[in-house]
């Protein structure tokens, strides 16, 4: 699979070409006696922590740490030696890694590229893979932990990850790299500034490429980076800066596994294949993958600073970006199985060759001890026609999305101490959700037969390529007679307004500021007929009304300098926030109306939708408070915080309720249990608490020392309360109410390791050398609820299961080491050459615990594997893993 063709090549080159041009054209006038400048993207809208004043708890990463360690390995890895930060690879995919911060993950943590806000829209989610080129653009990253010092109403629960790009006049340089890597990694790079010439004109190009494998099977990817910065600053009074930046990639995808599949794919004792991936099989010779990924997010910025007098300044930024692309899954089944419980072969793989000759009609026998053409063994009676039910292709989910903003700072300095700024942040998000073929895997034809406005169904053929499009200003896919499996939009709209103010002198630093905001919810549903009636007698549009919420927020600290070397602070904060998206249409009412039979889907069950607002539906409460301190010399600084968050009326959909009866006096068995009930618990809080400590050591002129220590508490506080529905969204009454209570009180918050540490050195025993190495420590990982029955009390009774709360999964230790060295040559040319080993001693170990299994729950295998049922669904990290890269300077 080729991302780039060649007419897409070819106008990279001519771009390429084009930019060193005019970079070139440009440098003729460049007083080569300039210097760096302050980065104007940095000091407009961005609200960067400043040490020994800002109140927040704060670690910076810059470029160069960026460019010596990160390697091949995720974007998000570079911060693992930070204070309760967890960072993960995730399935393992190319640009699949995660993080949390203090036990919040990204849809709980504001990510900002120059101040700003990049969380998905809709669920608050940031997809790494999006950003992976972000690396190669990366001037500095700053992590403000806690509700931090932004200004904006955003979801900045447990932190802030402010990544700072390079601007338009950085001094003038050029670079081309080359990197390589395990399982066939190799990326490309070339990169060019023309610093700023005599009349404020300055230009930086970027072009990158990356391919190959991760560490795991079938993880191939390409991926692209480009980005272009102009930048024009007239006179003192204006600075314009614009950047247009983008990451296309397709990269395959891999799911948890049991721990059992895991050893019985590797020596079938007791040593897992962590390389093991469930998703991948052989077609006609090939690699074949259920699950892809592909995306392109290219974003455009235009940022203005304004000057207006010696204390006034207003900075502006407006900003555009059109994600294009989704992901790829599986549709059907074969004789009601579904692909992932269908006899792989014995290494695991999946059959696609099977696949497609049953497709196609031929008599597969997928289970030797079952009779020909019975039970899973039956041939396909519709060879070359699928349905949703019958027969299997692949399918991809797509997420478009057209989104614009602008946000605004006006900053005044009322005299030496006061200073005062205020602003406007406004958004419109569009998201486009469609479902398209990627593969008919030998079938002729997929009849789709759930779009209500087309009775009868109709025949789709049209196969999308699962890889983003080559043009950056694609437009979404809108092809509505051969869209599958769904089709919906989600509006959003976003309006809000902050301030501060701000008052310092040489011992004390403070603030208060607070922001308000309304935003505003709108779901397209493209598949029902409009103005139906539920069965809860209420009207569903095809569109629904624009649903406002309001949020606000209110925060202060204070910083005071004790003297040169030691400082102080504390900072508290209250938030209102909206829910996501999903929170507010998270109710599967069914278009059940038996007076329209039309309305219902072939298998005569009623379908679902999200049309109607959630009844339930309030704003998430946050509270925090931190205190900190900090010491200062030229051998070792140290900082020491404490934290407290506690995050109220959390809404969640537990949906994994099974033997519900529908008539309570009979037994819950046969015909008298609901089918698919669940859920809706509102009223969920957490307790996330702890403290961090970061240090570093000047030992000697040639050796420095990095630490850092953190320990957390993250666990629900009480139990909440919810309501059941059956799959149809009609309420369920249980024990003669309709009220459920879930026994989650004291049970551990999952998804990332509460106790944190590292420690590393840097040498430089000579000028141009630099060897380094950390070690990384994890412990207390809580593996994730199966939020089920086994946690519904019932007649007041809480089960074994719910006592004993989340699995605590086996601690781990790290280390990785590296070096590089630089070759200064004449004119301010240099080659460096850079070499990275994770994972040194090639330590097996469980990077993400998906469950909660223990020995005797139902499911259990109750064999174990470092103490862990071996039923529980995990990832295993990474072995031991290498990067090298040459890296010329010009």
């Amino acid at each position: 699979m080729k991302l780039i063709n060649k007419s897409m090549l070819t106008a990279i080159i001519t771009l390429s070409t084009a930019s060193v041009y005019y970079a070139q054209q440009v440098q003729d006038t460049v007083d080569t006696r300039s210097k760096d400048i302050e980065q104007v993207v940095l000091t407009g809208v961005a609200d960067i922590a400043k040490d020994r004043k800002t109140p927040v708890a704060v670690s910076t990463i810059k470029e160069a740490q960026i460019v010596e360690r990160l390697g091949n390995q995720e974007f998000p890895e570079i911060l693992k030696t930070t204070p309760s930060i967890y960072s993960a690879k995730g399935g393992g995919g190319f640009g699949d890694g995660r993080l949390n911060i203090r036990g919040f993950d990204t849809n709980n943590t504001a990510v900002m590229i120059n101040g700003v806000p990049v969380n998905d829209m809709e669920g608050g989610t940031v997809y790494w893979s999006n950003w992976a080129g972000l690396s190669d653009v990366t001037s500095a990253m700053q992590v403000q932990r806690g509700l931090g010092s932004s200004k904006l109403a955003i979801a900045s629960i447990g932190g802030t990850i402010n990544i700072i790009t390079r601007a338009a006049d950085k001094k003038r340089e050029g670079n081309v790299t080359v990197g390589l890597g395990n399982d066939g990694y190799l990326k490309t790079l070339f990169s060019y500034n023309t610093g700023k010439n005599a009349k404020g004109w300055s230009t930086s190009f970027l072009m990158s490429r990356t391919a190959g494998n991760t560490y795991i099977d079938a993880s191939e990817f390409e991926a692209y980076n480009y980005y272009f910065a102009l930048g024009y600053q007239p006179n003192e009074k204006h600075d314009f800066q614009f950047t247009f930046t983008g990451a296309p990639q397709w990269h395959m995808q891999n799911f948890q596994s049991r721990i059992d599949k895991f050893i019985q794919y590797g020596n079938g004792v007791d040593e897992p294949n962590r390389r093991y991936n469930s998703n991948w099989g052989m077609l006609n010779g090939d690699v074949m993958s259920q699950s892809i990924n592909f995306y392109s997010k290219p974003v455009a910025s235009i940022n203005w600073d304004w000057k207006i007098s010696e204390k006034s300044k207003l900075s502006t930024v407006g900003y555009a970006s059109w994600g294009r692309g989704g992901g790829t899954g599986v549709m059907g089944s074969i004789n009601g199985t579904n692909i992932n419980s269908l006899p792989k072969t014995a290494d695991g793989l999946i059959r696609f060759d099977d696949i497609v000759r049953w497709n196609q009609g031929q008599n597969v026998i997928w289970d030797p001890n079952i009779a020909n053409n019975t039970g899973i063994n039956k041939v396909n009676a519709t060879p070359g026609i699928a349905t949703r039910t019958n027969g299997l292709t692949r399918r991809a989910s797509i997420n478009s999305h057209d989104w614009y903003g602008i946000l605004t700072n006006f900053q005044h300095k009322i005299n030496e101490n006061w200073n005062f700024s205020a602003g406007f942040d406004g958004r419109y998000y569009y998201g486009y959700h469609p479902g398209v073929l990627t593969d008919l895997w030998g079938n002729t034809k997929y009849i789709e037969k759930d779009n209500k406005n087309i009775p009868g169904g109709y025949d789709v053929t049209l196969v999308q390529s699962p890889e983003p499009s080559a043009n950056p200003f694609a437009k979404a896919l809108k092809d509505k007679d051969q869209v599958v499996y769904r089709n919906y939009n989600g509006e959003v709209l976003w309006g809000g307004i902050f301030g501060q103010l701000e008052y310092t002198n040489d011992k004390i630093s403070a603030f208060i500021q607070g922001s308000a905001s309304e935003q505003g919810y709108s779901r397209i549903d493209n598949w029902i007929v409009d103005g139906v009636t539920v069965q809860q007698g209420q009207t569903v549009n095809t569109k629904t009304p624009m649903k406002f919420l309001f949020g606000f927020n209110a925060k202060g600290g204070v910083n005071y300098n004790i003297d040169g070397q030691h400082n102080v602070f504390v900072n508290v904060g209250y938030y209102s926030k909206q829910p996501n998206f999903f929170a507010v249409y998270n109710s599967p009412l069914a278009v059940a109306n038996p007076t329209n039979p039309t309305f219902n889907s072939p298998d005569g069950r009623a379908t679902g939708n999200q049309q109607i607002v959630n009844p339930l539906l309030t704003n998430e409460k946050i509270a925090s408070a931190e205190a900190g301190y900090g010491f200062r010399s030229g051998i070792f600084n140290a900082n020491v915080n404490l934290y407290y968050t506690s995050w109220k009326d959390r809404y969640q959909r537990f949906s994994n309720l099974p033997g519900i009866a529908i008539n309570p006096s009979l037994p819950a068995t046969g015909t008298n249990v609901y089918n698919r009930p669940y859920a809706n618990i509102t009223g969920i809080e957490e307790i996330h608490m702890g403290v961090e400590f970061e240090g570093s050591l000047k030992a000697t002129d040639y050796l420095t020392f990095n630490g850092m220590l953190s320990v957390g508490n993250w666990y629900y506080k009480g139990n909440p309360t919810g309501n059941l529905f059956d799959e149809n969204g009609t309420p369920i009454s249980f024990n003669g109410s309709t009220d459920v209570v879930f026994a989650l009180d004291k049970v551990k918050v999952s998804d990332a390791a509460q106790t944190t540490a590292s420690l590393g050195f840097t040498l430089k025993p000579v000028k141009p050398l630099s060897i380094f190495g950390t070690w990384n420590y994890a412990n207390n990982y809580f593996g994730l609820i199966n939020f089920n029955r086994d946690y519904l009390i019932e007649n007041g009774v809480v089960k074994d299961a719910a006592k004993s709360g989340a699995l605590k999964y086996p601690h781990f230790h790290l280390f990785d080491v590296g070096a590089s060295y630089k070759f200064d040559f004449k004119n301010g040319q240099s080659l460096t050459l850079t070499g990275n080993v994770y994972n040194v001693f090639d330590t097996v170990y469980i990077s993400d615990g998906k469950s909660s299994i223990r020995n005797g729950d139902a499911g259990a295998t109750n064999q174990n594997w470092k103490g862990i049922d071996t039923a529980n669904q995990v990832y295993f990290g990474f072995g031991r893993t290498w990067s090298a890269s040459l890296s010329y300077r010009f």
